[in-house]
């Protein structure tokens, strides 16, 4: 007779697939991918002059408002963040998000100067925005990393919570959407709301806990 095999007989995931750690020119290189593709993405929503959610949204509520600096109004957002960061996600992750925010300062303020779009469809821009957003969360993600702000509220409740960074997020972009009607279009508040659907999608349907096994 066949043994029958009970869930309890089953071996933990974990030991049948041992975690690998990545190398440190895979985190390097992970954070610059990721840091350029969120950078790239925002650089197209300040063309389009359409919204995103998290500190980024912020800053581009401040910058469209008061017409100051993306880059140093983003990094200037974030520093209160990293007293969280520290408390709940320790040191390794805050040092990795600073690091990975003020990238992210540095090319949202060379990228302009870099890139210029005579002709900018803000269909695209919202959909490519939020691909080329969520593709780099989801690199940071991965390796440890976040990019600052809601984001790091949002890896803190699926670590802690099981609920899933990307719907947390939405959420809570959601909420900045409707903010930012008091300085947009409905038209443009709705194209952003489109960018922030496809972003959180990218990241709630490929970080889940369980489906990565690698660590840094």
């Amino acid at each position: 007779m066949a043994e029958v095999t009970t869930p309890d007989a089953i071996p933990a995931l974990s030991s049948v697939i041992p975690t690998e750690r990545h190398r440190f020119y895979e985190d390097v290189v992970a954070m610059l991918i990721g840091t350029s593709f969120v950078s790239l993405g925002l650089t197209l929503y300040a063309q389009a002059k359409l919204m995103t959610g998290s500190t980024a949204g912020v800053a581009l509520l401040v910058h469209y408002a008061t017409n100051w600096q993306f880059a140093l109004v983003f990094f200037l957002i974030n520093l209160p963040f990293y007293y969280l960061a520290i408390k709940r996600m320790g040191w390794h992750f805050t040092i990795r998000t600073f690091i990975a925010v003020a990238l992210m300062s540095v090319f949202t303020r060379l990228f302009p100067m870099w890139v210029d779009f005579s002709t900018l469809e803000p269909v695209f821009a919202a959909i490519m925005g939020g691909t080329l957003v969520g593709m780099g969360v989801l690199a940071l993600f991965r390796h440890r990393a976040g990019v600052g702000g809601i984001n790091i509220l949002a890896l803190y409740l699926q670590d802690n919570y099981n609920i899933r960074a990307g719907w947390s997020q939405l959420a809570l972009d959601l909420l900045l959407m409707a903010i930012s009607l008091f300085y947009l279009s409905p038209q443009q508040v709705a194209l952003s709301v489109i960018g922030a659907v496809v972003m959180n999608v990218i990241i709630a349907i490929n970080h889940k806990p369980g489906r990565y096994a690698a660590t840094s």
